[in-house]
């Protein structure tokens, strides 16, 4: 089991039940490992500690036949591992993306799905890039548009 940060292993943020059903060898190596490394420890990991709440990332790291395969967009930061889709049980998922919004540094952070009636609907995508060069963008998605989140 190779370990990318103290509570996220490499199968956890590169599985995919897609993937496994089609055969698609989507492990995470290079370049792409380290960016998962980062998101993760910049991100991720400091989710996970905050609110003391295990979790699996729902997508991380997806090979450019995954991202087809499930109907990404191409330029994907996922391809890149440099993004994260998650959701923590339990947890209102509005206030998570709230919290990481006012505490954390992150590239894009997008409330995705989410209804406003059930704090579990939908999930949390966030990736991050390097120091300084990250858009601390924050954006929600209710599946038709983008819109700022404030």
């Amino acid at each position: 089991m190779v370990k990318l940060s103290e509570h996220f292993t490499l199968a956890e943020c590169c599985r995919s039940e897609t993937a496994t059903r089609k055969g698609i060898d989507n492990m995470a190596t290079g370049e792409h490992l380290e960016n998962l490394k980062r998101v993760l420890e910049y991100v991720v990991e400091p989710v996970r500690v905050h609110y003391g709440v295990p979790f699996i990332p729902n997508s991380g790291y997806r090979c450019p036949e995954l991202n087809e395969a499930v109907g990404g967009n191409p330029n994907s930061q996922h391809c890149k591992g440099q993004a994260i889709d998650f959701e923590l049980p339990n947890v209102d998922n509005e206030e998570v993306a709230f919290w990481i919004k006012d505490n954390l540094d992150y590239d894009q952070l997008i409330l995705e799905f989410y209804d406003g009636i059930d704090p579990n609907s939908g999930w949390i995508h966030v990736s991050y890039v390097s120091a300084g060069d990250n858009r601390n963008e924050s954006l929600v998605f209710d599946g038709k548009s983008y819109t700022q989140f404030e």
